[in-house]
C-alpha cells in the first residue's frame, strides 16, 4: 500500500481473458456474489494455494498441484516445558525418522505433526470454492502408529493433555517442492503455488517471484521450484500418485541413487521393450524411461539404494570399459529436440547462443545465456542445410503432427538437456521476435536417438553404410543425412564419452530396426549395451559438465570453463554485455576436477553433490558432481573453488560422508587431454 498498491478484500476471481495488453480479470463480492468490476492488468500470479489448479484452468493450463490431509496435535501447557525454557531457551524443532513425525514448540506446549504411509488426498479433482478457512475432521486411526512412536521417543507427551487435534488440508507438487515463475505459453501469466511450507518458504518464493517480473530474471538458481520442470506428462492422474509418494516419503532419507516408482513407466521408447529383456535398470526423467545400467542375467534388475558404492559397481565397470576399449551402444531419446526453420531461423539463433552458428553440414556446442550472462542451456546446434529429407521424410514433424514444407531453406537442430524442455521453449517463446521469420518444432520422443561410442565406432558405422565416414570424410562435429542399412537418419559426430562416436536420430518407427542392425553387425566387435551409470563415470574422465550441476544459472560460461564456446566478437547476442564485462574482470571462480583418495572396489563411497571442498583447512568451494572413472581407476569429484586456488599446490581436501578425503587437482582431464580419441580417431 505504501507503495501504491491497492488490495481489493472480499473479491472472488471468477474468469481470467487474455488480451492485447495482458488480462482482464473479472471480479465478483465473495458473500453476495455480485459483480465488482473488471481488473485489467500486465501481470497475473496465480498464488491459490488450494484452488491453484482452478485459476490455472481460468488461464488454460493444468497445474500439477494437489492437497494433502495433514493432522497434528496441540498439547496444553506443559511444566517441564517451562523449566526447559528457564533454562535453556525454546525447544528445538526436532524431526524423528523412526515415526515419521516432527516436533516443535507451540506456546508453553508442543506441536507433533505427522507424515503418515497412509496419507490422504484432499479433493482430487478439484477444491470446492466455498471451502474458505475450515478444517477437516480428525481421523486418529490413520496416524496412530506414527503416534504411539512419537509418545514413547517423547515421554513428556504421555502426561501432557491434548488440547487439540488439527486437520487441514496444504498442497504439493509431484516432488514437493513450489511452482514458480513464468508459465511458457500465457505471457503474463505467474505461477506461486504448491508453497507447502509457507513461512519457511514464502520470504524466497516471493524474493525471487519480485526480481523475476522487475528484473527478467529470479535472482538465485530456482531451477528446483521452477514451474518450467514439468511438460504435459505431468496429468491429474500422474500429479496424484507422485504427490501421495512425496508426502508419505518426506521424513524418510533419501538414497542418491534412489528412483521412486509411482506413475512409472509413463513414456517409453519403443526399444524398451528390448532393453527390459537384456535386464536394463531404469529412471525417468521428463516422464520418459532411460536405462541407468544393465544387471548381469539371472539377477534382479534393482539397484540397492545406498550412500556408497552399489551393487551396479561390477556391471557398470564392464560397461564403460566396453566403451573404452572397444565400442558400446546407448539410448539418446532422452534429449530435447527442437527444429528450427524460417528465413531468419540462422540470425535468431545467432542472438541466443554464444557460439557462431555452424555452416550447413556442422554442428557446435553452444551455451546459452541470460541477459545477466549466467548459463540456462548448454545446447548442440546442428546446421542441415538445403536437405533433400531426414529422418521421417521431406517434413518436419512438429508435437501434435503438424507438418512444415521446409523447401530449400537452412533448418537447425537443435540438442539439449531433456528435463530442461519446458525451460527452453519458455526461453524461445520470449526472444523469438515478434517479425521474425521464424518457428520451431518440438520433436519430443518422436525423433528417437542411439548413440555408439569407442574406438571401434567407425569400423561399426562402416559396416552400416556406403557413404565414406573416414577421418577425413567425416570430421569431429559434422552432421548429415546418413542411410544406415534401410534406415535413413540424421547423424552427428560427437560424443558424451569423450571417445570416438557417433549419435544417431531416426523417426520412433525405425528405432527398433536400427538397434537390431547396431546389434546384429557389431556382435563380432564385442558392441555392449551401456547406461548412465556408465556414461557418467566415462564423462568424469574428461571433465565434461552437466547442465542442473556445473551448468547452472549462477555460473557465467568462463566460470564453467567454457570460454573457447563463447564469440564475443561474432557480434551482438543475449548476454553479450554482461559476458564481456566478465571476461574483462576475470572469473571469480573456477569449475576444476579433482581426483579423490578413497577406498579401491566396491567398498568405497563417491561424491554426491554439494559437499565441501577444503584447502589447507578452510572450506574453499563445493562439488558439484562426480563418481568412479572405472577407466582410470579412481574416484572423480568436480566443483567450484575461487579462481586464485586452480593454480594452488597445497593439499586441497573433499569431504565424503564426513570423512575429509585427499584429493588431488587435476590439470586439465583425466584421460586424452587433447581429445585425440573423440577429434582424431
Amino acid at each position: 500500500r505504501d507503495n501504491g498498491a491497492v488490495i481489493h478484500r472480499n473479491s472472488w476471481v471468477r474468469s481470467l481473458t487474455r488480451t492485447a495488453e495482458g488480462w482482464d480479470v473479472e471480479v465478483i463480492e465473495t458473500s453476495s456474489g455480485e459483480a465488482k468490476g473488471t481488473i485489467s492488468c500486465e501481470h497475473v500470479v496465480n498464488a491459490g494455494g488450494l484452488w491453484a489448479r482452478e485459476v490455472g484452468r481460468m488461464a488454460g493450463v493444468e497445474l500439477p498441484v494437489l492437497a494433502m490431509e495433514h493432522m497434528y496435535l496441540l498439547t496444553e501447557d506443559i511444566p517441564t516445558i517451562a523449566d526447559y525454557n528457564a533454562e535453556h531457551g525454546e525447544v528445538l524443532h526436532c524431526i524423528d525418522f523412526g515415526g515419521e513425525i516432527y516436533m516443535r514448540q507451540e506456546g508453553g506446549g508442543l506441536l507433533l505433526g505427522t507424515y503418515e504411509q497412509g496419507g490422504k488426498p484432499w479433493s482430487v479433482e478439484e477444491t470446492p470454492w466455498d471451502f474458505g478457512m475450515r478444517l477437516l475432521t480428525p481421523d486418529l486411526d490413520r496416524i496412530a502408529e506414527s503416534l504411539d512412536v512419537g509418545f514413547r521417543h517423547f515421554p513428556v507427551f504421555e502426561d501432557a493433555g491434548i488440547k487439540q487435534v488439527v486437520n487441514g488440508p496444504f498442497t504439493f507438487a509431484p516432488d514437493g517442492n513450489p511452482l514458480l515463475g513464468p508459465v511458457r505459453g500465457l505471457p503474463g501469466f505467474w505461477s506461486a503455488c504448491a508453497v507447502m511450507a509457507g513461512l519457511s518458504q514464502g520470504g524466497g518464493v516471493g524474493l525471487s517471484l519480485a526480481n523475476w517480473m522487475t528484473d527478467g530474471d529470479p535472482g538465485f538458481d530456482i531451477w528446483g521450484m521452477d514451474v518450467a520442470r514439468y511438460g504435459d506428462f505431468a496429468t491429474l492422474e500422474y500429479t496424484n500418485e507422485k504427490v501421495q509418494e512425496n508426502y508419505s516419503r518426506r521424513f524418510r532419507i533419501q538414497f542418491p541413487n534412489e528412483v521412486l516408482p509411482a506413475a512409472r513407466p509413463l513414456d517409453t521408447s519403443p526399444i524398451y521393450d528390448r532393453l527390459v529383456a537384456e535386464n536394463a535398470v531404469w529412471a525417468d526423467g521428463y516422464g520418459l524411461e532411460s536405462a541407468l545400467w544393465f544387471q548381469k542375467p539371472g539377477l534382479e534388475p534393482i539397484e540397492e539404494v545406498t550412500f556408497g558404492r552399489s551393487n551396479a559397481w561390477d556391471s557398470v565397470r564392464e560397461e564403460t570399459l566396453a566403451v573404452r576399449n572397444g565400442v558400446g551402444v546407448m539410448e539418446t531419446t532422452g534429449f530435447a529436440k527442437f527444429v528450427f526453420s524460417g528465413a531468419d531461423a540462422r540470425s535468431y539463433l545467432d542472438s541466443i547462443i554464444t557460439n557462431r552458428v555452424p555452416a550447413p553440414g556442422r554442428m557446435v556446442l553452444a551455451p546459452m545465456v541470460n541477459h545477466n550472462g549466467k548459463l540456462i542451456g548448454d545446447l548442440t546446434v546442428a546446421c542441415l542445410g538445403p536437405t533433400p529429407g531426414e529422418p521421417g521424410g521431406p517434413r518436419t514433424t512438429a508435437t501434435g503432427g503438424a507438418t512444415q514444407n521446409t523447401g530449400d531453406r537452412e533448418r537447425f537442430v537443435v540438442f539439449g538437456s531433456g528435463i530442461a524442455t519446458r525451460y527452453y521453449e519458455r526461453w524461445f517463446d520470449q526472444t523469438i521476435p515478434v517479425a521474425a521469420d521464424v518457428s520451431y518444432a518440438t520433436l519430443g520422443w518422436d525423433l528417437c536417438g542411439l548413440a555408439i561410442a569407442g574406438p571401434q565406432a567407425r569400423t561399426l558405422l562402416e559396416r552400416l553404410t556406403t557413404t565414406d565416414v573416414s577421418g577425413a570424410a567425416f570430421r569431429f562435429m559434422d552432421f548429415r543425412r546418413l542411410d544406415l542399412g534401410p534406415i535413413p537418419a540424421w547423424c552427428g559426430r560427437v560424443s558424451f564419452s569423450g571417445d570416438l562416436g557417433y549419435e544417431f536420430w531416426m523417426s520412433s518407427s525405425r528405432q527398433r530396426a536400427t538397434l537390431d542392425l547396431l546389434l546384429r553387425e557389431g556382435e563380432d566387435l564385442g558392441l555392449r549395451l551401456f547406461g548412465l551409470h556408465a556414461l557418467n563415470s566415462l564423462r568424469l574422465d574428461k571433465g565434461f559438465g552437466t547442465w542442473a550441476r556445473e551448468y547452472r544459472p549462477i555460473y557465467d560460461p568462463f566460470e564453467a570453463g567454457l570460454d573457447r564456446f563463447v564469440k564475443l566478437d561474432k557480434g551482438d547476442f543475449i548476454g553479450r554485455d554482461a559476458l564481456v564485462a566478465a571476461h574483462e574482470a576475470g572469473p571469480e571462480r573456477r569449475l576444476l576436477t579433482w581426483s579423490v583418495d578413497t577406498e579401491v572396489g566396491r567398498t568405497g563411497a563417491d561424491v554426491i553433490g554439494d559437499e565441501p571442498i577444503w584447502y589447507d583447512g578452510e572450506v574453499v568451494g563445493w562439488v558439484t558432481s562426480g563418481g568412479y572413472s572405472h577407466h582410470m581407476e579412481t574416484s572423480v569429484a568436480m566443483g567450484y573453488i575461487p579462481a586464485g586456488l586452480a593454480d594452488a599446490s597445497g593439499q586441497f581436501e573433499i569431504e565424503i560422508l564426513g570423512v575429509r578425503r585427499a584429493a588431488t587437482l587435476v590439470d586439465g582431464c583425466l584421460w586424452d587431454p587433447e581429445g585425440d580419441r573423440m577429434r582424431k580417431g
